[in-house]
């Protein structure tokens, strides 16, 4: 199939972009064709986000969002910030100290309802959307440009072989292929690395978030109250950060960050967020409550530092697949959004002409550095360096120094070379980390979380967790780093057992996966791959 422009991923930038292309496409009078791809079985199915949205980029989108319909309904009313000291004390900390906490104007929302809304626009407006299509390699001309995509076959057994539902992929041509598929996508890990569009730049940063959705206490509930938390559990070298949200209906957000840079490979961040859960300040709202969902997903946190170049021939790279999220602010969907705009608007300037595209549309590098989203991100660009180097609460001073006092403009760039997958230590160097077990009723255990998350794969494919070396994980990584996969893994898929014989064995349990991409980011050898599997695999989450 051929198309002006091709898009991987039905996520907030992506939808932006290709709304964009085409508002401007029925304005201009030239007609430019757009296909957007989604490995989710629906537009939403693999959204995850906190998620309190800023509306600037929504609101140069679609002015009229309020009337259209747009899934904001429940503006902030307040800010709470909490300094978690031990298990059972809270102090407030004043929002002055916090400017990335402050959140007047914003929305409490569920990021993937708003996907799925901008996906309606996006049909009004003549886009193509193909969910339940997984992008599983890119095409490229003869020139090295990019040429497109090409979805994956559906119906190859586990030995590779074509079963009675075989279906072949597609390809999908494009001029112009737009990669927006959020943190670590498989495709734009792949397009950085073959245009060195890393060169030069820090190495990406990471974490992995938590999310659940809970229904509680209609006496507890305060609709629109944003709480931020610090501190305890995050004692052991992490930095990590939380949140509960109150939306509408009597329910709560309930999330945990981890950065991927811990040193101690006993850490399990999966038990940490449980046993935050567990603190006196967030156990109270949760009492007497019911869980409903669970999910977890990679975020990027680098900056503009470890920002790749994101133009190449043949197409560009939006939103996480780029690194646009601003950690400071624990906020990515405005500025994905923005990102998307920005291609669209590029994307149309180059296509309004006879353009046969293949080349690199560096105008769009030039175009975000004269948005405010450049400026924002700029703004912010020391936070995640300062709290890497110096701690939670010396970095969080500094960080307040330079944008409370400077406005961002201090005439400097720190630097954090060091990526997230050689931090970690040999575990005979750390000390080992006892955590509770789950009680059932505030705190879970990994499996009855993913059956939340309405995780499904086809059992019988090849296993999209592939292994460089599958000697690595009981030779190398169980001895030095007491295998750590099974431990930062947030859905139990690896687990060492042993056969009759007592040999010990690396266990895939691909089906439990729900694509937080963890896994590829973290293993200290680099030494899984995560690939896509068949389209429709993976979390079907609700309303996250």
């Amino acid at each position: 199939m051929e198309f002006d422009v091709v898009i991987v991923g039905a996520g907030p930038a992506g939808l932006s972009a290709a709304c964009r292309i085409r508002q401007l496409s029925q304005e201009s009078g030239n007609e430019i064709s757009v296909c957007v791809v989604e490995k989710g079985s629906e537009v939403g199915a693999h959204i995850l986000s906190g998620a309190v949205l800023d509306p600037r980029a929504m609101s140069e989108l679609f002015p009229d969002w309020k009337d259209m319909g747009a899934p904001l309904d429940t503006p902030v009313s307040g800010d709470k910030v909490l300094f978690l000291a031990g298990e059972n004390n809270a102090f407030s900390v004043p929002t002055i100290f916090t400017p990335g906490m402050q959140n007047h104007g914003n929305y409490v929302i569920s990021l993937g309802n708003v996907c799925r809304w901008l996906a309606e626009q996006a049909e009004a407006l003549g886009v193509e959307v193909y969910p339940g299509f997984a992008a599983a390699e890119v095409l490229y001309n003869e020139d090295g440009s990019v040429k497109g995509i090409a979805t994956g076959d559906m119906g190859i057994s586990a030995t590779g072989e074509q079963k009675d539902s075989y279906m072949p992929g597609m390809e999908l041509h494009a001029k112009y292929t737009i990669f927006s598929e959020g943190c670590r996508g498989h495709l734009g890990k792949q397009i950085i690395e073959r245009f060195k569009l890393d060169e030069g730049k820090d190495p990406q940063h990471y974490g992995i978030g938590f999310k659940e959705i809970w229904e509680i206490d209609p006496e507890k509930h305060e609709e629109g109250l944003v709480i931020h938390t610090m501190g305890w559990p995050a004692a052991k070298g992490t930095v990590s950060g939380s949140y509960l949200y109150h939306n509408a209906n009597n329910q709560v957000a309930v999330g945990y960050v981890v950065p991927l840079s811990y040193e101690n490979p006993h850490i399990s961040p999966f038990d940490e967020f449980q046993q935050w859960k567990q603190h006196k300040a967030i156990k109270h709202y949760l009492e007497g409550g019911k869980r409903l969902t669970y999910g977890a997903r990679a975020l990027i946190k680098g900056g503009p530092q470890s920002r790749p170049k994101m133009s190449f021939p043949g197409g560009l790279l939006i939103g996480d697949d780029a690194g646009t999220l601003n950690f400071a602010r624990i906020k990515g969907s405005h500025t994905a959004m923005k990102s998307g705009i920005i291609a669209g608007d590029t994307l149309h300037a180059a296509l309004a002409g006879d353009n046969a595209g293949g080349d690199d549309l560096t105008q769009y590098a030039e175009n975000f550095d004269n948005s405010w989203l450049n400026e924002e991100l700029s703004k912010w660009r020391n936070f995640g360096p300062y709290i890497h180097k110096f701690g939670g609460i010396i970095g969080g001073a500094l960080s307040f120094i330079d944008q409370g006092i400077f406005q961002g403009k201090l005439p400097f760039t720190l630097k954090d070379s060091k990526p997230d997958h050689s931090a970690m230590k040999p575990a005979a160097e750390m000390p080992k980390i006892e955590y509770s077990k789950p009680d059932g009723v505030i705190s879970f255990d990994k499996l009855s979380s993913v059956f939340l998350s309405n995780t499904n794969h086809e059992e019988d494919q090849p296993c999209h967790l592939t292994l460089k070396d599958p000697e690595v994980p009981i030779k190398h990584n169980l001895p030095l780093y007491d295998e750590p996969a099974q431990r930062y893994c947030p859905a139990g898929v690896y687990e060492i057992v042993e056969n009759d014989d007592g040999e010990k064995l690396f266990q895939i349990n691909a089906q439990n996966c729900v694509h937080c991409k963890t896994c590829d980011i973290k293993d200290p050898t680099q030494n899984i791959v995560w690939v896509t599997p068949e389209g429709l695999g993976g979390p079907n989450y609700p309303n996250m």
